[in-house]
């Protein structure tokens, strides 16, 4: 009897050209970019945690969902935002989320997770450059900012 194993095929697929990406060179442009691109109907609603890829030159390759939650939380899979990060080929990484409730504070659990993927990130040389935590009305709070990234 033959053993039977699925294939795994890794794949990333980049239209834009990297002349055309738009580059981060401040925690200010990065929540204005990551403020634009998010849904707007649920931002005041329930957590989503994002995280926003970047190459070499911190030119933006995209922007993926890694989990979506309820209204006080959400739930990461460290591995999962792991596959992404590599399957992309990205060399750093802004870690963003909102919270519904308006408030800029993060909390213990928002820095036990960005120590977690800062030390898992440091493994794979894939550097953790912010989290940004995002309201409603587009405030925002940079970890990198106040010094406890």
């Amino acid at each position: 009897m033959k053993n039977k194993v699925n294939e795994i095929a890794i794949s990333y697929s980049g239209s834009t050209k990297a002349n055309l990406l738009p580059k981060i060179t401040c925690s200010q442009n990065a929540a204005a970019l990551a403020y634009s691109k998010w849904d707007k109907k649920t931002i005041g609603l329930q957590e989503t945690f994002k995280i926003m890829l970047l190459n070499n030159a911190n030119k933006v390759k995209g922007i993926c969902v890694v989990s979506t939650g309820g209204i006080t939380g959400t739930l990461v899979d460290v591995r999962i935002l792991f596959a992404i990060l590599l399957k992309s080929l990205t060399t750093a990484v802004i870690l963003l989320h909102n919270h519904p409730s308006g408030t800029l504070r993060p909390s213990e659990a928002d820095k036990l997770l960005t120590q977690k993927i800062k030390k898992a990130g440091a493994l794979f040389d894939i550097q953790v450059l912010d989290h940004l935590i995002l309201t409603p009305d587009g405030d925002y709070y940079s970890f990198a900012d106040n010094a406890i990234l």
